[in-house]
């Protein structure tokens, strides 16, 4: 799968719930253990609120250090379904346990 695919399936919104709702990596498709792994912009790490779905360490690491994207790990996360008046209409994920 080349980057611009896998780019392309991270953040389709039916992926994305599919992964979070199977707790299924969002590049690999296999069961997530733990660490899991996040990867974002700053912003995203600011406000611990990722748009891209979990992912094993080892797959965030093969989608390449970006300058714009940091990588964060944790123990667990929560699914969280935009509401009627967020701003962004996306799915995001919230680490719980930063580690």
């Amino acid at each position: 799968m080349t980057v611009t695919s896998m780019t392309e399936r991270l953040t389709t919104k039916k992926w994305v719930t599919r992964c979070a709702l199977s707790r299924i990596c969002g590049v690999c498709g296999e069961p997530l253990g733990r660490p899991i792994a996040f990867r974002g912009t700053t912003d995203e790490v600011g406000r611990n609120a990722f748009h891209l779905p979990p992912m094993h360490l080892a797959c965030a690491a093969s989608l390449g250090a970006r300058a714009e994207s940091e990588l964060v790990t944790t123990a667990g996360f929560e699914f969280v379904r935009p509401a009627r008046d967020d701003r962004d209409r996306r799915p995001r994920f919230e680490p719980n346990s930063l580690l």
